[in-house]
C-alpha cells in the first residue's frame, strides 16, 4: 500500500501537535512560545496610578526568617507573585532574572511565593534563577493583590504602583530597562 504525499504530511503534522501534548518537546516549545509572544508590561498612566495604602507586610526570606517590607519604603520595588508549578512563571523569572543581575543592588525584587521551600528550591535550582524569593507569610495582609499568577508591580520611590501586570510580561524588555533608569534617577 502506497501513502500519499499529502496523507504523509497530515500524519507528520498530527504527531507534531501531539508531541507538544505529550514530550518534554511541547513544555520547552510552550515556554519558548510563551517568551516570543509575551510584551513588556503596561505602564499605568501616572494621573492614573494609585499609592501603595501601606508597608506594613510580614514575608518570610529564603531562610525562613520573618522581615517587614517597610524596609522598602522610599525605594524603587519590584514585586512578582509566582508558583513553580504555573508554567507561565517560567518565562516571566527568566525575564527577571536578568534584571535582577543588572539592577539587584539597585532595586528591591520581591520575587515572592506561597510555596514550600523545597520544591521552590529544587525549581530555583533546576533553572539558576539566584534572585532572592520571597515567601507569603498568609497571616500578614498585602498591599497590593495576587489572586492569580503570575501578578507584577513595579512601584517607585514614592509608593505608587508604576506597572500594575496581572499574567506574563517580558520584563527584560528595553522599555522597562528604560523606566528603570527613569525612576532611580527620580528623588
Amino acid at each position: 500500500m502506497k501513502i500519499k504525499k499529502k496523507t504523509l504530511l497530515n500524519i507528520l503534522l498530527i504527531l507534531f501537535v501531539l508531541s507538544f501534548f505529550v514530550t518534554p518537546l511541547g513544555y520547552y516549545s510552550k515556554i519558548a512560545l510563551m517568551q516570543l509572544f509575551s510584551a513588556a508590561p503596561k505602564v499605568v498612566a501616572v494621573q492614573e496610578r494609585e499609592k501603595l495604602p501601606f508597608y506594613n507586610w510580614t514575608l518570610k526570606d529564603a531562610n525562613w526568617e520573618f522581615f517587614n517590607f517597610e524596609r522598602s519604603r522610599g525605594k524603587v520595588v519590584l514585586i512578582d507573585f509566582w508558583k513553580s508549578w504555573n508554567l507561565p512563571s517560567l518565562p516571566e523569572l527568566k525575564g527577571i532574572q536578568a534584571l535582577y543581575d543588572d539592577y539587584g543592588d539597585r532595586v528591591d525584587f520581591y520575587i515572592i511565593t506561597d510555596e514550600e521551600q523545597a520544591p521552590v528550591e529544587a525549581f530555583m535550582e533546576e533553572h539558576d534563577f539566584t534572585f532572592p524569593v520571597t515567601y507569603q507569610f498568609l497571616e500578614s495582609e498585602s498591599p497590593v493583590a495576587h489572586e492569580s499568577t503570575p501578578r507584577s508591580y513595579l512601584i517607585d520611590r514614592r509608593g505608587y504602583v508604576v506597572i500594575d501586570q496581572e499574567g506574563i510580561a517580558d520584563w527584560d524588555s528595553q522599555r522597562v530597562r528604560e523606566l528603570l533608569d527613569e525612576l532611580l534617577k527620580a528623588p
